[in-house]
């Protein structure tokens, strides 16, 4: 969500901040803000509400500093605009700090500071934080930030100036990611590498609950209780090549184009023909504790909470175990018994989703097993789990996920295979699925080539006010996920629904305005399907059908490549994709970055 930026080394700072803020546009904001050390002493700060391109139009030509650290917004308390931006300054103009996250006793707080002379200047939790560290009596910055992150309850990534301490930066924390970057004499901070593999691709990852102060010459990190911690810096796979756009118009058509590649990295290496399995090393699960599963539950949100149902679909028919998927967020609100035998598995894009990492959280206390089905190495989930599976898309700048989404499925169909083939899926099985597998990257190319066909189809849609999608077992996942990009990137209302329950209700809506887009694979329902689109038909409903064979009662039909039955799902997604998109390019959207959205969502 909001975006993270700090540098201290003998660069220009303010460039600097600014093309790292850049590259964190995509994870949502509606303000941004850069502070620095003044050479001569004191900070100096500049603040907008808006892009980060207001931001540097107001930045001075002359904004020198030693340390400097900058911020987008993606607001929580407060409305947008100059005075809620972030950096916060104190009454005294001595510290400044950059907050993700959210405070949840900052009104108990807030009461407090003011019944003792305090004024604030912003409606933002995060200005609670700053006064407090300005406040503290303590003779370092760093016990300033300790006692200050003591008193408060929520979740912080926070970066932290002070004018009394200008050679150093402190950060800390606590449920929200915060990325050190260690260079030559210089080090960086973020709250994403994104920002950093410009300039470095060493990097280390504080855990919750722990702190680092950065110098221009080195770094050291240590917990909010001061004990010292040991933290080796790795070294990132990703190039900053990785975050350009590529000759694309768009980071969602860039990254739809870039699924067949995707997948093919997240099939590297895993394969094993000999034995008609994959490996999987990263699971920590031998064959042994993989036969004692009796269920298995998975938990993500969005995107991720799709690509589950996707997953437990393959997990019950490859393997033969009980699976469902559910909405991390509800989850970790209800309760829920937890199963010694049940794997539980964790999905999120960036690690970092606050939902699924606060399930994850209750779920370890509780005693139980969880895996991560993650992008990012070293991310809060990664780290919290047992063990689990990257999925190797490499970085998904768009706010809406596309090539993850498919190589999460993907990575699903390589653990379903796998917990199959130590139970009783047949060697000639697996190798079915294997060989479906290797055919996904040069599929996904052949549905890629149909984007003229579908953009057409697009301009037809984008007059449509709302929009139903519907699918059947294997292809309602899909037609939930497919409504889900229509909303987020053209927002068009539309609404998924199990083809089987068309006659429960949502065929009261039916008519010639209300536009049908139907999953329809080839599979032992295609016949129960295509009753469906007939019942749809007979009220004058106006039919997509994204099938593997033109169907007779569509109105247009998407005909996508035949993969195993298990598999096409992941296949039949890919169209509506473009569809999303297209329609939203028709409809002149902000395609990278939705209204109201944000990439990685680390609050509640």
């Amino acid at each position: 969500m909001c975006g993270i930026v700090g540098y201290i080394g003998k660069r220009d700072i303010a460039p600097l901040l600014l093309e790292g803020l850049a590259r964190l546009e995509y994870r949502g904001y509606d303000s941004a803000g850069i502070a620095v050390t003044a050479p001569k002493g004191g900070l100096k700060m500049v603040k907008a509400k808006g892009r980060v391109r207001e931001l540097e139009a107001k930045v001075p030509a002359r904004f020198k500093g030693t340390a400097g650290i900058a911020h987008t917004r993606w607001a929580t308390h407060g409305a947008p605009s100059d005075e809620n931006a972030h950096p916060h300054l104190s009454a005294d103009e001595k510290v400044a700090v950059v907050h993700n996250g959210i405070i949840d006793n900052a009104s108990d707080l807030r009461r407090k500071l003011e019944a003792e002379g305090v004024e604030f200047l912003s409606e933002t939790d995060t200005e609670v934080l700053t006064h407090l560290i300005a406040r503290s009596s303590a003779a370092t910055l760093e016990d300033k930030v300790r006692q200050a992150v003591r008193l408060i309850e929520g979740t912080y990534g926070i970066a932290v100036l002070h004018a009394d301490f200008p050679d150093r930066i402190v950060v800390a924390r606590n449920g929200s990611p915060v990325v050190l970057g260690i260079g030559e004499k210089e080090m960086f901070v973020a709250s994403d590498i994104a920002a950093l593999v410009t300039h470095t691709r060493q990097i280390v990852t504080l855990d919750d609950g722990e702190m680092a102060t950065l110098t221009a010459e080195d770094f050291r990190t240590y917990t909010t209780e001061g004990t010292s911690t040991s933290a080796e810096p790795t070294t990132v796979e990703w190039e900053a090549a990785s975050y350009d756009m590529g000759g694309h118009d768009t980071y969602m058509h860039k990254e739809i184009h870039e699924q067949a590649d995707a997948v093919d990295r997240v099939l590297r290496g895993r394969i094993d023909d000999r034995f008609s399995t994959v490996h999987l090393g990263g699971l920590n699960l031998d064959a042994r504790e993989a036969r004692q599963i009796r269920r298995v539950k998975i938990l993500g949100c969005g995107t991720s909470y799709h690509a589950g149902m996707i997953g437990a679909q393959m997990i019950e028919e490859l393997a033969r175990i009980p699976a469902d998927a559910e909405p991390a967020s509800e989850f970790r609100y209800r309760n829920a018994v937890v199963d010694p035998d049940t794997l539980y598995i964790a999905v999120s894009q960036s690690g970092e989703t606050y939902d699924v990492l606060a399930a994850v959280q209750e779920l370890k206390r509780k005693g139980a097993r969880v895996l991560g089905v993650v992008n990012v190495v070293g991310s809060a989930i990664a780290r919290e789990s047992d063990g689990g599976i990257y999925v190797h898309a490499g970085p998904e700048v768009c706010v809406v996920s596309t090539k993850c989404f498919t190589n999460t499925t993907v990575a699903f169909a390589l653990l379903a295979l796998h917990l199959g083939r130590t139970r009783d899926l047949s060697v000639a099985d697996g190798k079915r699925i294997i060989a479906g597998l290797r055919r996904l990257p040069e599929q996904i190319n052949e549905i890629l080539k149909a984007e003229d066909e579908i953009k057409e189809l697009a301009q037809e849609f984008a007059d449509a006010r709302s929009m139903l999608f519907i699918g059947r077992v294997r292809g309602y996942p899909v037609a939930r996920e497919a409504s889900l990009k229509l909303k987020e990137v053209s927002y068009i209302h539309a609404e998924a629904y199990p083809a089987s329950e068309l006659k429960h209700g949502p065929l009261a809506l039916i008519e010639p305005a209300l536009p049908t887009v139907a999953i329809v694979p080839d599979d032992d329902l295609l016949e129960k399907n295509r009753a469906a689109l007939e019942e749809i038909k007979a009220r004058s409903g106006k039919i997509l059908a994204v099938a593997h064979q033109e169907q007779e009662k569509a109105d247009r039909t998407v005909v996508v490549p035949k993969n195993e039955d298990e598999l096409d799902p992941i296949l039949m997604g890919i169209p509506l994709q473009l569809l999303a998109y297209h329609t939203a390019l028709a409809l002149g959207r902000d395609i990278d970055k939705p209204r109201n959205l944000a990439k990685s969502v680390t609050v509640e």
